[in-house]
């Protein structure tokens, strides 16, 4: 069955409840939330959440918990210079991690980090540092830590799979550690995901192994290979285009891996109905991103 889905919003009085709301409004079976702006750290309470009534309704439509994703904010780096903030990290990762899990969600995405400086042996180090940190102090919970593949835009870590597997060769309980394999990210890290996935697909699982990737972020590219920029585009309409993310998202090794849609609004407008229902009809819509600017 695919498992496809979208970024949600969580806000207003509904909170969780909005998010599962909205994810079946473009029905889709899986979607990716993030417990509060992801470019800061505050946070509501747990008890705020509306997490019985989110649980209730999925459970009612058959949303499965093991396709609930929670992102971190990106402000989190546990490769910081800083022994205070790379703490604060490490603190403030704990407690998504444990919000991750009164959700019920299965994961929780995260960029690895910056190698603030430049060095980044000494990255990869505080990086598993911090996530071993945060295993320990989350203890007993199952939620994975999914470390995301980056695009290399500045001195982000994770843009190779070799740094990928760096880090997590350093980690001490690697059941509880996966990756998020992100296909515009990877494409602007120079990896030929567009005319050779299969390839791709190779040496990921010679370098780390196939198993290690528990969810994908599909999106396409406004950027030639290699750029190094991590600028989304709308699903078909960039540099990667429909037939090669179509491959992606149904290739028969990773039907059982939700897919999320990070894909840009359109005039301020969701595009997931529309992406998902094209993505299920597996038909390309050139017309997509000019119906909705003129939808009333």
């Amino acid at each position: 069955m695919l498992l496809l889905g979208s970024h949600v919003g969580m806000s207003g009085d509904e909170m969780y409840l909005a998010s599962v709301k909205e994810a079946l409004s473009y029905q889709a079976n899986a979607f990716m939330v993030y417990t509060g702006a992801p470019q800061n750290t505050l946070r509501k309470k747990v008890s705020e959440l509306n997490i019985a009534k989110a649980i209730e309704l999925m459970e009612s439509s058959g949303l499965s918990f093991d396709h609930v994703v929670v992102h971190a904010p990106y402000i989190i780096n546990l490769a910081n210079p800083d022994p205070e903030k790379r703490a604060f990290g490490v603190s403030f990762l704990t407690e998504e991690v444990k919000r991750t899990d009164a959700m019920k969600a299965s994961q929780i995405v995260l960029h690895p980090g910056s190698a603030v400086g430049g060095d980044r042996y000494q990255a990869i180090l505080w990086i598993a540092e911090g996530v071993n940190q945060v295993i320990q102090n989350t203890a007993g919970l199952k939620v994975k830590i999914a470390l995301e593949t980056m695009a290399g835009k500045g001195n982000e870590i994770g843009k190779t799979f070799e740094e990928l597997k760096q880090i997590i060769d350093l980690i001490h309980d690697q059941s509880r550690v996966s990756v998020c394999f992100d296909t515009c990210h990877t494409h602007d890290a120079g990896y030929d995901v567009k005319d050779d996935f299969e390839g791709v697909m190779k040496k990921f699982d010679a370098i780390l192994g196939k198993s290690y990737i528990s969810v994908f972020h599909i999106n396409d590219s406004k950027n030639p290979k290699g750029a190094a920029k991590d600028r989304h585009e709308n699903f078909g309409f960039g540099f990667l285009g429909f037939d090669s993310l179509m491959k992606i998202v149904y290739h028969n090794d990773f039907m059982h891996i939700p897919k999320i849609l990070e894909t840009p609004y359109v005039d301020d407008r969701p595009p997931y109905f529309e992406e998902i229902e094209m993505i299920k009809r597996q038909t390309f819509d050139p017309m997509l991103v000019e119906n909705l600017k003129n939808k009333p």
